[in-house]
């Protein structure tokens, strides 16, 4: 089986993952602006304590976003670095599907994870259970809370620190979402287990062509192309 390390720092967590033999290992911590410092000598400590070296691993995931651009830009630079040393192709992972996975885990086959935007919006998007993985609803999205949309008539679970603007949302939205798991973060065991099922179809990218998926820079940059 693939031996995969992922890495997130999408958010005020920081974590990371090792894929191997089907099982998945986490260092998981919730640690604001310290992921330039934490990261590293996390992922030296994870392949550390499963004896391996970045050599041996077949491919390394990251957070692609969205998320805090800060954190996005440092998971993709610390991963295209280790890449490139050893000659390893990348798995750009959405933070959204990694929220959706640890949901449907819990037993929710249809959820809308979100996450805090700042400038009162947020991103988000919708997913649904397909063979035990996330399959995204139409495409992630950056809005402003009260244009958040149920995809369907479906029950859909609500997790991920955007729905903390609930009271935002519209009154549909906020008569179908009961309790929303807020606390729920982006993780990178959660980004090992959906990179090894990309990894098995080929699914990945040389480590110059890994970028960033930052959501509003591409909303902002197609509402300038329709000026």
């Amino acid at each position: 089986m693939a031996k995969i390390l992922a890495l997130d720092t999408s958010t005020d967590a920081c974590s990371v993952a090792l894929y191997l033999d089907g099982e998945v290992k986490e260092d998981f911590r919730v640690i604001p602006r310290q992921h330039t410092q934490q990261l590293l000598p996390m992922v030296q400590a994870i392949l550390a304590d499963a004896e391996l070296a970045i050599a041996d691993l077949d491919a390394i995931a990251f957070g692609r976003g969205p998320g805090s651009f800060a954190g996005i830009r440092i998971a993709t630079g610390v991963a295209q670095g280790l890449a490139f040393a050893a000659e390893l192709p990348l798995v750009p992972v959405s933070t959204l599907a990694a929220i959706a996975l640890q949901q449907h885990q819990q037993g929710h086959e249809r959820v809308i994870a979100a996450l805090d935007a700042r400038m009162d919006e947020v991103y988000w998007g919708a997913f649904r259970l397909d063979a035990g993985l996330p399959v995204l609803v139409d495409q992630e999205r950056v809005d402003a809370p009260a244009n958040v949309a149920l995809p369907d008539e479906h029950v859909w679970h609500a997790a991920g620190s955007g729905w903390r603007y609930l009271e935002d949302m519209s009154a549909a939205i906020q008569s179908a979402v009961n309790e929303p798991d807020v606390e729920c973060y982006p993780r990178a065991g959660s980004m090992a287990s959906l990179a090894a099922a990309a990894f098995e179809k080929g699914d990945m990218v040389a480590p110059e062509d890994a970028l960033p998926v930052y959501l509003r820079d591409e909303v902002a940059w197609k509402k300038k192309d329709q000026q």
